[in-house]
């Protein structure tokens, strides 16, 4: 997909900088708010935040984003390793 991010995609970043100041489960939030599974949510997140578009739009927050997923990764890869 390329160009310009769609009116859910935009939305789905400013969900995810802000949902925690709305309190309550982040994932009864996604199902709420987006009528979306949180697999399907975080599935749909992780090829949003590769997305230059997104990047553009809000830099501090993908960028923070790739940095958890990355964290995420590596710490799998430990565990994996340690067996």
């Amino acid at each position: 997909m390329s160009g310009a991010l769609s009116q859910r995609e935009s939305e789905i970043l400013t969900f995810e900088r802000s949902w925690w100041s709305a309190g309550g489960a982040k994932e009864t939030a996604i199902r709420e708010r987006f009528d979306l599974s949180a697999a399907h949510y975080y599935r749909l997140l992780g090829e949003l935040i590769d997305r230059p578009e997104a990047l553009e739009q809000d830099p501090l927050l993908v960028r923070r984003l790739r940095r958890q997923r990355l964290a995420r990764q590596r710490a799998r890869s430990v565990r994996r390793a340690r067996g």
